[in-house]
């Protein structure tokens, strides 16, 4: 019997031992809004209702962890699920945690992870695009911006001197199927027959300083059979490459980028080029205003879009936020884009405008 106890104190002392090298988090954001849409398909009559996937920004609640392995080495993971906080969903085609999920290692080196996780696009427009996943945004224009993220991919990340590289490169870009759109897209690939579908690889070189910072990157998925968004073949390809840059003093930032676009899933109109420009004024300590413009613009196409956007944020504390936001897109040819990227559907008629109007309360924990 002294044995058994004297054996589970040892027991006890290893477990706090190691639970005083690991640190796990949890965290998350809620953001609900309401909005009103014009010109909303089919009747073109007016739309009013809350949206589940994005507001300010998108909700999630997430785990994250660390453990320390001694010499400068870390385990790391990210468990990180996307909510519908208008109806309690999971967002990204109904994943647990559609965000991110991977586990890897840190050092002095750098990170490797392997997982669900960000493409290297993501991180080049961090900065740069001040409005970033907002209802009225770049993920409007181009949906996959905001959802810049590969199923079961090795990824690196480094920074060095203000100087950060990076790369992806997933077997399998998408396992899950949940309709054309980029919460799942049905191209799961790691076929033996086919050593091409599904793909994806990125790449990143980012420098910051204090007041400035200047990316490049480049992101290329390869399609499969019965991939969505038109990529139905490991031949074909849709590739952005971006060059984004911002700049802040005195309560002022600016940022400004352009993803140059070539997807052979559009033959006809294959190159487009978005661009945009966008600035943040801390009018008071606790009070924002920020908005951008983007125009989207494809090559020896009559089709084309301008978005205009306009955001003001007011801080009830360092985790609660109110916010009022108005955005109008104007369209050409024959896109029929929303002004909202909020939610699915409400768009206008081809070659139509809309405008749209949202207010709305985040917490972040």
């Amino acid at each position: 019997m002294k044995r058994s106890l004297w054996t589970l104190g040892l027991l006890a002392a290893a477990c706090g031992a190691t639970q005083a090298q690991t640190s796990v988090t949890i965290y998350g954001l809620l953001d609900a809004s309401v909005e009103h849409l014009t010109n909303a398909t089919p009747a073109g009559a007016s739309l009013t209702r809350m949206p589940g996937l994005t507001g300010s920004a998108p909700s999630r609640l997430g785990f994250r962890g660390t453990e320390d392995l001694g010499a400068g080495l870390k385990a790391v993971f990210t468990l990180e699920s996307g909510l519908g906080v208008d109806s309690g969903t999971f967002n990204q085609g109904g994943r647990a945690f559609g965000r991110q999920a991977y586990v890897g290692l840190t050092g002095g080196w750098g990170s490797l992870t392997l997982g669900r996780q960000y493409s290297m696009l993501f991180w080049s427009q961090l900065d740069a695009d001040i409005l970033g996943p907002s209802a009225y945004g770049s993920g409007s224009l181009d949906s996959y911006l905001p959802n810049a993220r590969v199923d079961n991919a090795i990824a690196y990340r480094g920074t060095f001197n203000g100087f950060t590289a990076g790369a992806t490169y997933s077997f399998g870009r998408d396992t899950v199927n949940a309709g054309p759109s980029p919460s799942g897209a049905n191209c799961a690939g790691e076929n033996a027959a086919d050593s091409k579908a599904c793909r994806q690889w990125s790449v990143l070189a980012k420098y910051d300083a204090a007041n400035w910072g200047l990316a490049l990157a480049v992101d290329e998925i390869r399609g499969g059979a019965g991939a969505f968004a038109g990529l139905t073949s490991a031949s074909m390809k849709d590739r952005r490459s971006t060059v984004a840059g911002w700049t802040k003093f005195n309560g002022l930032k600016l940022g400004a980028g352009l993803i140059a676009r070539d997807n052979d899933a559009t033959p006809a109109a294959r190159r487009s080029n978005l661009w945009y420009v966008g600035a943040a004024y801390n009018v008071t300590p606790a009070t924002v205003v920020d908005g951008q413009v983007f125009k989207l613009d494809y090559k020896n196409s009559a089709n084309q879009a301008t978005l205009f956007a306009l955001r003001a944020t007011y801080n009830l504390s360092k985790r609660t936020a109110v916010y009022a936001t108005a955005g109008h897109i104007a369209n050409d040819g024959s896109l029929a884009l929303s002004v909202s990227n909020a939610a699915a559907g409400g768009g206008p008629l081809a070659g139509g405008s809309q405008n749209g109007f949202a207010a709305g309360l985040r917490h972040a924990f």
